[in-house]
């Protein structure tokens, strides 16, 4: 479990990071919409801060920069940016649902799918189809 929400935490820095980023090319809707996506991940890193810590382990702090999958230059690759955070962040939620229980399993369940209509959001803004996929987050 605990592998599992470390690695659920490390995808959240990693989206709040990526939304720093991409903002700055969109429109005034995308800035709200990434303004919005990097409000929900910052309070999902608290919980699960909070979490980790109640579970006597220690959360990994961000790294003071990622790097980004592709170079960001305009409001497209910026949008897909958007996209590819999404869906690592629903990867590792979808794997931790499997490794907890109770309210902790709600907790993973819930952000898994908001993970995964943020994505489809984000797919539609783009123009990228198909706009869903199956079972999001599944890898392999």
């Amino acid at each position: 479990m605990s592998e599992r929400l470390r690695a659920a935490l490390a995808a959240e820095h990693a989206a709040i990071f990526g939304y720093g980023r991409l903002g700055v090319y969109l429109d005034a809707d995308g800035k709200a919409e990434a303004r919005a996506a990097e409000a929900v991940h910052r309070a999902r890193r608290d919980t699960l801060v909070v979490k980790l810590d109640e579970l006597k382990l220690s959360p990994a702090p961000a790294e003071s920069a990622y790097l980004l999958p592709f170079p960001v230059t305009d409001a497209a690759s910026a949008m897909k940016l958007a996209v590819h955070l999404e869906e690592g962040v629903a990867a590792t939620w979808r794997a931790a649902i499997k490794t907890v229980e109770g309210q902790e399993r709600r907790t993973a369940v819930e952000a898994y799918s908001d993970a995964a209509v943020r994505a489809t959001r984000w797919r539609r803004r783009a123009g990228i189809t198909p706009l869903t996929t199956p079972f999001p987050g599944r890898t392999g």
